[in-house]
């Protein structure tokens, strides 16, 4: 079976997962991997065995690298995302698209243009959690979506990351970092969105960090760190999500759906498990629902796999760009919304994704239905 050749451009924390993803998916193989400090790319290199470490310049001029797996900080998406498409090679990054919204139409614009495609995470939404309440919704169990509650709330990020100033830079902040989550779930599960209004503050100006490593540093803060919105959908339901970097405690469920005839609560969608519970119209309680579909444990890398597929075969993929351009104006919306005082109109639109199948093995593999 003929697989995408692939090159990991960013070796920090989050690089691992992929490179494992590498090893699992039968679709793609990590050949090649760059990072702006080469040490940290040969050392990832001889970790998970991947053939060539090198600079981002190298290799993006790699002939045989079909596809660059984006893992730089956020402010830097946008410019290996270009630079990939420039060098013909198909892209796929992790959250946000970009920083700014015209950056994010330059990408896909370039991508059209060049005939290549463009995936982002998150691809949580096609774990096994959120592709079961998928399942149940498109089966008719909660009738109609009418709202969603969505909250991501904790005090910030420098409890455990040893290096947090870039997530409370512009382009980063709870929104930008973790919103990606709830808001392609949402999208994924109800249909895009046409109308935001929102609020945003910054409470401390000044944040230290608390984890073991580099504890006591203090540093400044540059983007809201509590947000409040509300999303009118394009179907005529309604959300409500909070983000926040200020929250010292909370026992908020992270997503819920309300349909005309029932209510669905919705696990976590930074993972790709989680717990689904529902409550029709006619029941006392909610009950728990077994989960119709496999990939639960952190299977990151699965947006990759189904995107190899589509290089491969053809068709949409489902982290697809349009649907990350999509979340990213949404969240930018937000903060437009609560800087001007008024509504943002939504421009983009896009495909809610296709259901992920549920014939699949753990290598990315469908298996025979009997």
């Amino acid at each position: 079976m003929s697989k995408v050749k692939a090159g990991v451009i960013g070796c920090g924390n989050i690089s691992s997962i992929y490179f494992q993803a590498g090893q699992t998916f039968e679709m793609f193989d990590i050949v090649a991997c760059a990072d702006r400090e080469l040490v940290r790319a040969k050392s990832c290199a001889e970790r998970f065995n991947i053939p060539k470490a090198c600079t981002t310049e190298e290799l993006l001029a790699d002939e045989e690298i079909q596809l660059v797996i984006n893992l730089t900080i956020p402010s830097s998406h946008a410019d290996i995302h270009l630079r990939a498409l420039d060098a013909g090679k198909h892209t796929y990054g992790e959250k946000p698209l970009a920083v700014e919204l015209e950056d994010g139409r330059r990408i896909l614009s370039f991508a059209k243009e060049k005939g290549l495609l463009v995936g982002c995470a998150p691809d949580t939404f096609l774990g096994g959690g959120i592709q079961t309440c998928r399942k149940l919704i498109d089966d008719g169990w909660i009738g109609e979506p009418i709202a969603a509650t969505a909250f991501m709330m904790y005090h910030g990020p420098e409890k455990f990351h040893p290096n947090p100033d870039f997530l409370y830079q512009k382009g980063a902040g709870p929104m930008f970092d973790m919103g990606p989550y709830y808001l392609t779930a949402l999208v994924n599960l109800i249909g895009p969105v046409s109308r935001v209004t929102g609020a945003a503050r910054m409470t401390f100006k000044e944040r230290m960090v608390r984890s073991e490593q580099n504890y006591g540093r203090k540093f400044s803060v540059e983007t809201p760190t509590h947000i409040a919105g509300i999303m009118e959908f394009e179907n005529g339901a309604v959300g409500t999500i909070v983000t926040s970097f200020d929250v010292w405690g909370t026992r908020v469920p992270h997503i819920e759906i309300h349909g005309t005839t029932g209510s669905l609560i919705v696990p976590d969608p930074n993972h790709f498990g989680g717990t689904v519970y529902l409550k029709r119209q006619d029941y006392t309680d909610f009950v728990e629902v077994p989960l119709t579909h496999g990939f639960t444990a952190n299977s990151r890398g699965l947006g990759v796999m189904d995107m190899a597929k589509a290089i491969i075969h053809g068709g949409q993929h489902r982290a697809n760009g349009e649907l990350a351009y999509h979340v990213m104006e949404i969240m930018n919306g937000f903060h437009i919304a609560s800087n001007e005082g008024k509504h943002y109109k939504i421009k983009s639109t896009c495909q809610m994704p296709e259901p992920l199948e549920m014939n699949l093995l753990a290598n990315g593999l469908q298996y025979e239905v009997r």
